[in-house]
């Protein structure tokens, strides 16, 4: 998983199936995203907000996949809400691994084991199978798709995922390098979905970012130097010579998520994977929202994306619906 895939592992889908849209949301506890890691230090104050937010992609003809961690899967109130939905078939759950709040509790908290997949292969193990369990327990569903927590794939992770039947990864964040605080390098794969094995079946769904600007089809090799330097990468976004792009209402201008989209397309990507963080759903939780008019601002993005994408035919879907379109390598 932790290899650049080859071309040959290209996933391919049925007819029709292309362009489509999946709406992914890091279901998670609230905690100070500036301050130390900690088992405590969180709560589950913004559960209030998912109800509407269900709502709307109901309205959107979106159906969201949480992927829910520990605190959340122990919530009798997120079990309701999410519950609800998963029975009537407006949303799924799947599984997200914050390890420093996952029992069993036997590393030390800190950055670099706030990546499962820095952690030992049993920890990590004994970790996301605790989860795994809850989850279904919770929801009365086994769950399919997985995404680590900042997005800390490891090297024994595609064992344990393929060991407990999750079939489906989405913890790439293409385009993204995280190696400089010990996490993963992914600012060399692709945005499309790829086989990570064929036997047992593993499909992953890169997170959708994109390069956009004059200086597009140079992205992977020249973002990464203008990220090393001060304001480069900002002026470079700036003056329309390079800009990339990630499909979330979080930090991403519509306008900005707007070309996005339209280089996807153009590129042929056939899934577009959008995602946020369900503490954004209150005001004061994340430092994407601040205030009431922060929220409005990203439930208009979100209306407005889904506007522009049923303009381009772009089609929602569900990760069962992806797992189905696929055609097995």
């Amino acid at each position: 998983m932790l290899t650049l895939p080859k071309p040959a592992q290209a996933a391919k889908f049925s007819p029709g199936f292309a362009p489509a849209s999946l709406l992914t949301v890091d279901t998670e506890e609230g905690f100070d995203w500036t301050g130390p890691f900690t088992r405590d230090k969180h709560d589950l104050t913004h559960l209030s907000g998912i109800p509407a937010f269900q709502a709307l992609c109901e309205e959107l003809g979106a159906s969201p996949v949480y992927l829910v961690d520990w605190p959340i899967v122990q919530s009798s109130l997120a079990k309701d809400i999410i519950g609800d939905a998963v029975r009537r078939g407006t949303a799924e759950v799947g599984v997200q691994l914050h390890p420093w709040v996952n029992p069993p509790f036997d590393e030390e908290v800190n950055p670099r084991n706030s990546f499962a997949g820095n952690l030992s292969p049993e920890l990590e193990r004994a970790k996301f199978t605790t989860l795994r369990d809850a989850i279904e327990d919770a929801f009365g569903h086994a769950p399919i798709i997985y995404r680590a927590g900042r997005y800390g794939l490891g090297p024994a992770t595609r064992a344990l995922l393929q060991d407990t039947g999750v079939t489906v990864d989405s913890s790439v964040r293409a385009l993204y390098d995280y190696s400089p605080g010990d996490g993963r390098d992914y600012s060399a794969f692709p945005n499309s979905p790829y086989w990570i094995s064929s036997e047992p079946p593993l499909l992953e769904l890169p997170l959708t970012t994109v390069y956009t600007g004059a200086l597009a089809r140079h992205g992977r090799s020249l973002f990464p130097r203008l990220a090393r330097l001060p304001h480069a990468a900002g002026i470079a976004a700036r003056t329309g010579l390079l800009e990339r792009i990630g499909l979330t209402p979080e930090g991403t201008p519509l306008r900005a998520a707007i070309r996005a989209v339209d280089a996807a397309l153009s590129q042929g990507l056939p899934l577009l994977v959008l995602s946020f963080h369900s503490p954004s759903l209150v005001p004061g939780n994340t430092p994407y929202v601040r205030t009431q008019a922060d929220l409005d601002a990203l439930l208009d993005w979100l209306r407005e994306i889904y506007a522009h994408m049923a303009t381009r035919d772009v089609t929602p879907t569900t990760v069962r619906g992806v797992w189905e379109a696929a055609r097995r390598p």
